[in-house]
């Protein structure tokens, strides 16, 4: 049958029918419609006809509804009531004009089409007909589209209609078949052959399908490139108007808005990925999630598809994701299954391939026919396979949002017990790891199920080419299979032991980070250098365990094709299945199709392995205990009383098996003033917390009416602006705002401040004195206006003086009449309360007014005894004051307070630029392509030049013995060998050469795991190294989530993700090299396709890359503010909960989630617009070469090579896109190198030994000081802290240091500690100069009890003595001294018994103690103390003292105190004002004659005596 019969003919019959009426095939009528010129013409019209339909039926029903209906009101639409004048600007760009000239063009191209068939001779009058219509038909619709280009300009339309859409798509279509019939007449026939009308026709077809590809990319796009912009004044109701630009930069994603064929073709990403070609991207350049991805609708879903309590769910997590997401699950799942159908499509071709170039044929067109196929499967492949991706990372995506969201929700209600059970390090963990690996898991979800799928469809049609030698292929891929599933035992094991380890050490590195100041004060960071590395090596004995298993997967997955096909064509020749060269590629073929599950399979069994032990992991969190709302009775409006406790029995413990507050009794009426006293760890602050509900109630009713503020007695202070930690949420009332800080004392502070109340407070307000925070903490309450107030001994940190003023301006005044419970240890405020309650053993034992108390003896009468001691110094010194009949000088303390107490806030000051205020600056980040040298250091760390060079030398050699074994068959199948064709000599031979490939392959993986493993070992250690080197500013000034998101997420990256990607990028790589080799080496015209292919390859791979990479390290950047919130939220939950700010705090996170999820959803949708496009030109490129070799002689091309290339270039477009992704994937990891990079070359404080410059052993040992002309600052950039002290303190004397809380007292001693390095002047000790010494040899010799009582998670022997220096004699000696040695031998394990996180189960007072043991054990020459009684009541005061005085009586000592009995028995005073030392003297010296320090005894003295 001859093409002449129908390709060339101008009748509008099927010749076909004619020649053979019996046999006129389905396949032969659609050739001759879809390929005859006639029927072509016929059918374009026809779709011209429905067109035009389609667009009259429109404008008639628009005609009828404007006539008929134009007058009538929708009643279900609402009127505009607001007025407004518009002011209109149309703009078009290129897109617009571009289709508006093309269908110009076709108007022309079809009128000259109508001209010449009407002006034609033809004989063909039914030819001439045809011809002519279809060009008049053509012209009219052109015509019609042309106006209605027009037409959308004016209505301002954005988007083309639909029906115009479908009418380009399908003109597309029907102009591509016409260009194929085209190229087949002349490519097959000579020039008389078409004859002149179909030559003409032919060129004119070439130009009009070159016209509608315009036209197609135009309709991909959808819009119309019409831009409006409109601005609009609406009258308000007051009759102002507001100009409202409604273009603007569009703030949420075009994925909202897209439409179909933009988001199948990801057309939505193109704005934003060409605005980060064209410069760097920031945060605010990325559009924000679309509606229904927010985390806010995530957390609704998720809460409203938690299991019911009666549901009795084992796994709720597992079970509330799949609710959830179901439906994300089936659609990704269906895009799976249709791209595994596709994919075989290719290696069924091969065999009529071969064939084909065999010269067995069925038709002439065959070639072009398979080629044809084998493009349009390419095609559908090419996009479902990266609609899955996008799909299931969306899904990923989602499941984080819905996790983080709902963890952060759960961490708020968590019961006490349960808390301290997960530990805020692992709470934290759950969010930042076991989220995202459940995220990342979606992209493996599927593997479980594809890869047997896969494989049952291969070995199907692998039966239909060997028969039953198919058995031993199945039998080897089982065996395989179980090794598999015995592996994802063994790894899920390594990988429970991993995480377990790495929460360890993310535990102990969140407790370094919190105390880092005690441990520089202590000189610990070696031995907490030691302790988290041990945890580093227990983490990383298991990693190391995991990777090689991992390795091991590998080895033998991707040997599998090779000793599966090895031992199949063994069985095959012992069967006797005959080999041919369509056979043995189409066989070969089918196995590395298994490569693409088999390379996948081991991370999808890694990640899904991780994925369980997660779920594991959450649903033990997300099920534990929540604080029980109903432990608390809580009304709202008016009564009488406002707190009522009756038989209470609490315990912190959820079980209630150590009961803590037993029979408590408590009333307390509305507006009254209740103080709670007691000893030492009588259970004064847990007496709190129970009315606060943060207890587990085993018995008794609590009620509270009314709203609740809390002071904790360890500050919660936020990272951000003083005002924002004042505000905590409510909106600014200035007269509010200024009369809070006046009554908490905070003006004088704001006024030191260069930026006021605008200055940015760091991480735990590390950069604030201890009373600041606490007077912060007391605004932060008052400002809140409620109804009871909970103060939880805000006295102990500030002064004399400060602490009078905010208890008669803040508790007697501003708190006047509301409902006030004070737990205190200053007995000097007792006399003014309406209630005292004392406590001893977790009992309230006394509790009435002060006098009644006094008289009954006992408990209170013992604190109070004990308080009437330690003042009669002080009101022996106040009495002589007061007999000194003179004034004041100018600079009196009385002058002095009257500035402190002040009301004139005008001096507040808010500095507008903001910028220059924050403390916490910017997190840096590299900008544009990953440095070179970054890859350099990663390479060379481990093993220099050397190690890179073995890792390449192992991946070419194995891929090299691979091309080998392909040659090898090739050259035994060829026509040339069939005569001595040896079957098993041939199989002998490629065996062998498997063999060795299989050695070579094991030795590459573990090689590159190994290289991995120590690289990041090394990382590890230099990063902490350089952490723990760090000075102290620097730790003031970063958060500690952006030092915690290097330690956990971009350690883990650099732990496992970047050595296993660069092994599978450097494999991919190598593959393709060898892909384009052989298919080059056959069908060589393809290496001119070469050049542009691979510029447009790395064109694409660079045009991606500068949006991707950023986006990766906006989303490393956006994740540290998510971490930081939740540990900052989980520390503070107590006064979240008890202001009942839950809700703010829910939405604070969601925003946070949302700002780090918009970076992960955009790098999603850019790595599936990178997939889609290379992929695309990967399948192209391998048409052209299948193309090639159908078009060139069967001289030139012979089978086994068509064969050998299609086995290879079959998965060309899979291979190009993975090496091009894998190695911008490593390069986006990369950027965790780079991070943690930097933090190996963080500045570091002065060197901590000199070993050539040691101070003598027993240095300090006479603890002279000079402090001469001592200057300080903590910054370069801000005002002197201290402010030219000059002073001297002899040996052995004892010096009180006094002043307003935030005058520098605490800075001085950091600077001693050298935590501050003095910017002029010196200190030296004992002929010394400090700054010459070493620091850890300086800070060794000093002790200190420091401001902030810390203890860390561990035992109290670990707690006393972290160092192991001391016997265990020496340790219950010095908890004997302290006070604490009963209340550890009550302990079951005694020096081992536990101290949890922060130390939260011993009290305030208790950590005191024990910070004072560990100096009474370390016995230096030189003492300093910051505060170090007061967190402790009176009695056990003066017990210290006492101790202090026995103990170190021969020491120096520096002492900072707020109680003025602790002071009086000082040798001297120093009283430091706004960094100057005002006076240095005796006490009884400064007494003598009028002083500051002489002020602030009779301020003392006259509290003491009542108000």
């Amino acid at each position: 049958m001859s093409y002449d019969s129908w390709i060339t003919s101008l009748s509008c019959s099927n010749p076909v029918a004619k020649e053979d009426h019996l046999s006129s095939s389905v396949l032969q009528w659609a050739k001759f419609i879809f390929l005859s010129p006639c029927p072509q013409r016929v059918l374009l019209s026809f779709a011209d006809a429905i067109f035009l339909l389609v667009i009259f039926v429109t404008f008639l029903h628009q005609l009828i509804r404007k006539v008929f209906l134009g007058n009538c009101h929708d009643p279900n639409r609402p009127r505009t009531v607001t007025t407004s004048t518009s002011r209109v600007q149309v703009q078009t760009d290129i897109w617009y004009k571009l289709s508006y000239t093309v269908t110009f063009l076709l108007v022309v191209v079809h009128l000259v089409v109508a001209v010449l068939a009407f002006s034609s001779k033809s004989s063909e009058v039914q030819w001439k007909m045809v011809e002519g219509t279809f060009g008049i038909v053509q012209v009219v619709t052109y015509v019609v589209i042309a106006g209605m280009i027009v037409l959308e300009r004016r209505s301002e339309a954005t988007e083309h209609r639909y029906s115009l859409q479908v009418f380009w798509i399908a003109s597309f279509l029907i102009y591509s078949l016409f260009m194929v019939s085209g190229l087949i007449r002349f490519i097959k026939f000579d020039h008389d052959a078409r004859g002149p009308d179909l030559r003409l026709n032919d060129v004119l077809s070439f130009v009009s399908f070159a016209l509608s590809v315009v036209l197609l990319v135009v309709c991909i796009r959808g819009s119309t490139g019409i831009t409006v912009l409109r601005q609009e004044a609406y009258l308000i109701d007051d009759g102002t108007s507001v100009n409202e630009p409604l273009l603007e930069n569009l703030v949420v994603s075009d994925f909202a808005n897209a439409s179909l064929v933009s988001k199948v073709f990801w057309l939505w990403m193109n704005p934003l990925l060409s605005k980060g070609h064209k410069r760097t991207l920031n945060v605010n350049d990325v559009p924000s999630l679309s509606p229904e991805h927010r985390a806010e609708k995530m957390y609704m879903l998720f809460q409203s598809k938690w299991p019911k309590p009666h549901e009795e769910c084992k796994n709720p997590v597992r079970t509330t994701l799949f609710r959830c997401f179901w439906r994300e699950i089936a659609l990704t799942a269906f895009l799976a299954v249709v791209r595994i159908c596709v994919m075989y499509v290719g290696p069924s071709l091969i065999h009529k391939f071969i064939d084909f170039t065999s010269g067995v044929r069925s038709s002439p067109c065959e070639g072009y026919y398979l080629v044809l196929v084998l493009l349009l499967a390419k095609l559908v492949e090419v996009l479902t396979s990266h609609q899955f991706n996008f799909n299931s990372q969306k899904l990923g995506m989602l499941i984080r949002s819905a996790l983080i969201t709902n963890l952060y929700k759960k961490g708020l209600k968590l019961s006490c017990s349960a808390r301290q059970t997960h530990g805020v390090g692992q709470i934290v963990n759950y969010m930042a790891v076991d989220a995202q690996q459940l995220s990342d898991m979606m992209l493996q979800l599927h593997a479980v199920w594809l890869m047997p799928l896969q494989i049952c469809v291969t070995l199907i049609l692998l039966y239909n080419y060997i028969g039953a030698a198919v058995i031993t292929a199945l039998i080897g891929i089982l065996g395989v299979l179980l090794y598999m599933l015995l592996g994802m035992k063994r790894d899920r094991m390594f990988q429970l032991n991993v995480m377990n380890n790495r929460d360890s050490r993310m535990k102990a590195t969140i407790e370094m980070l919190n105390y880092m100041r005690v441990i520089k004060f202590q000189g610990w960071e070696e031995h907490f250098n030691k302790r988290i590395q041990s945890y580093r090596d227990s983490e990383f004995y298991w990693l190391a365990k995991f990777l090689y298993s991992v390795a091991t997967n590998m080895v033998v997955l991707w040997s599998l094709p090779l000793v599966v096909s090895s031992l199949t064509f063994g069985t095959a020749i012992i069967l006797g299945v005959s080999f041919d060269a369509a056979t043995v590629f189409t066989t070969t073929t089918l196995f590395k199709m298994l490569q693409e599950p088999i390379r996948t399979f081991p991370q999808s069994m890694v990640s899904i392995s991780q994925a369980a032990v997660s779920l594991t992991r959450l649903d033990n969190f997300m099920t534990s205990r929540e604080l029980v709302e109903e432990s608390v009775e809580r009304v709202e409006g008016y009564s009488t009383i406002a707190i009522e406790v009756t038989d209470g029995f609490f315990s912190w413990d959820d079980e209630g098996r150590e009961t803590v507050l037993k029979n408590i009794n408590l009333n307390i009426q509305k507006g009254q003033l209740a103080s709670i006293v007691g000893t030492v760890g009588s259970g004064k602050s847990s007496l709190l917390a129970s009315i606060l509900g943060e207890m587990y109630r085993t018995k008794g009713k609590v009620r509270v009416c009314g709203t609740t503020a809390y002071v904790a007695q360890s500050s919660w202070i936020q990272n951000g602006t003083i005002q924002e930690n004042i505000l905590f949420g409510l909106p600014m009332n200035q007269v509010k705002y200024r009369e809070v800080l006046q009554v908490c004392c905070l003006e004088k502070d704001l006024e030191m401040m260069e930026f006021g109340d605008q200055t940015d407070i760091g991480e735990r307000g590390i950069n604030l004195s201890g009373g600041q925070k606490q007077r912060i903490q007391l605004a932060r309450a008052v400002y809140q206006d409620t109804d009871i107030y909970l103060l939880d001994d805000v006295f102990s940190a500030v002064d004399a003086h400060t602490g009078s003023h905010i208890f008669k301006e803040c508790v007697r005044g501003a708190l006047r009449n509301k409902t006030i419970i004070l737990v205190t240890h200053q007995v000097d405020f007792l006399h003014n309360v309406d209630l005292i309650l004392v406590m001893r053993d977790g009992t309230i034992v006394q509790g009435g007014k002060y006098d009644n108390l006094v008289k009954a003896g006992t408990d209170f009468h013992a604190l109070v005894a004990a308080h009437e001691t330690s003042m009669e110094l002080v009101e022996a010194g106040s009495t002589s004051e007061l007999s000194k009949d003179s004034t004041r000088p100018k600079n009196s303390p009385k002058a002095l307070s009257s500035q402190t107490s002040g009301e004139d806030c005008s001096v507040i000051r808010s500095n507008s630029k903001k910028g220059d205020s924050r403390l916490i600056k910017e997190e840096e980040r590299e900008t544009g392509k990953v440095s070179l040298h970054v890859y350099k250091v990663y390479c060379t760390e481990a093993f220099g030049w050397w190690g890179l060079a073995a890792g390449f030398l192992f991946s070419l050699s194995w891929q090299s013995s691979i091309m080998a074994a392909d040659y090898w068959l090739a050259y035994e199948t060829s026509g040339e060998r069939a005569s001595s064709f040896n079957p098993s000599f041939c199989i002998s031979i490629y065996s062998i050469i498997g063999a060795i490939a299989i050695i070579l392959v094991f030795f590459r993986s573990f090689f590159i795991m190994f290289f991995g493993l120590k690289t990041a070992q090394i990382f590890f250690s230099r990063s902490l190294h350089s952490i723990l080197h760090a000075p102290m500013s620097f730790f003031d000034a970063t958060p500690s989530g952006r030092i915690l998101s290097r330690v956990s997420n971009d350690q883990t990256n650099v732990d496992v993700s970047v050595p296993l990607f660069i092994n599978l990028a450097l494999a991919m790589y190598i593959t393709l090299v060898s892909i384009i080799i052989i298919t080059c080496q056959y069908a060589w015209p393809t290496v001119f396709l070469l050049i542009p292919i691979g510029w447009l390859n790395m064109w694409y791979r660079d045009y991606y890359l500068a949006t991707s990479r950023e986006l990766t390290r906006l989303d490393s950047i956006t994740k540290a503010p998510v971490i930081h919130h939740f540990s900052e939220s989980i520390l503070g939950f107590m006064t979240i909960r008890c202001f009942r700010k839950q809700e703010d705090f829910i939405q604070e996170n969601v925003k946070r989630v949302n700002m780090n999820l918009c970076m992960d959803f955009h790098n999603n949708g850019s790595n599936a617009w990178l997939g889609f496009h290379l992929e695309l030109l990967g399948s192209l490129l391998l048409c052209i070469s299948t193309l090639f070799m159908i078009l060139l002689p069967s001289s030139i091309i012979k089978p086994e090579n068509v064969g050998l290339s299609l086995s290879y270039g079959l998965s060309l477009n899979s291979v190009l896109f993975w090496a091009i992704y894998m190695s911008c994937f490593v390069e986006n990891r990369m950027v965790s190198v780079e991070r943690i990079k930097q933090f190996t070359e963080l500045p570091s404080e002065a060197t901590w030994n000199f070993n050539d410059r040691l101070p003598p052993p027993t240095w300090p040992a006479q603890g002279n000081i000079e402090l001469e002309n001592l200057q300080v600052r903590y910054r370069i950039s801000t005002p002197l802290v201290l402010k030219g002290i000059t002073l001297g303190i002899r040996g052995g004397e004892k010096v009180g240091v006094v002043g307003r809380t935030g005058s520098g007292k605490s800075t001085l001693i950091q600077v001693f500690f050298r935590l501050i390095e003095p910017c002029a002047g010196k200190i030296v000790i004992d002929d010394i100069n400090i700054t010459k010494v070493g620091l850890h040899d300086l800070r060794s010799r000093f002790g200190i009890i420091p401001q902030e009582p810390v203890l860390f998670e561990g035992t109290v022997r670990s707690n006393i003595d972290p160092t192991n220096q001391y016997s265990e004699d020496d340790i219950w000696k010095s908890l004997e001294r302290c006070q604490l040695k009963d209340v550890v031998i009550s302990k079951p394990k005694k020096l081992d018994a536990p101290v949890v996180d922060s130390g939260d189960n011993w009290s305030v007072g208790q950590r005191q103690l024990l910070c004072l043991g560990r100096v009474l054990l370390k016995k230096s020459r030189l003492l300093f103390m910051d505060e170090a009684t007061a967190s402790v009541d009176s009695q056990t005061d003066a017990v210290i003292q006492k101790i202090i005085r026995e103990d170190f009586s021969a020491c120096t000592i520096i002492s900072i105190a707020h109680r003025i009995p602790t002071v009086m028995e000082c040798d001297k005073v120093l009283v430091i004002d706004a960094g100057k030392a005002k006076e240095f003297d005796s006490p009884s010296h400064l007494l003598a004659r009028p002083s500051l320090f002489g002020a602030l005894v009779q301020e003392y003295a006259n509290r003491s005596s009542g108000f």
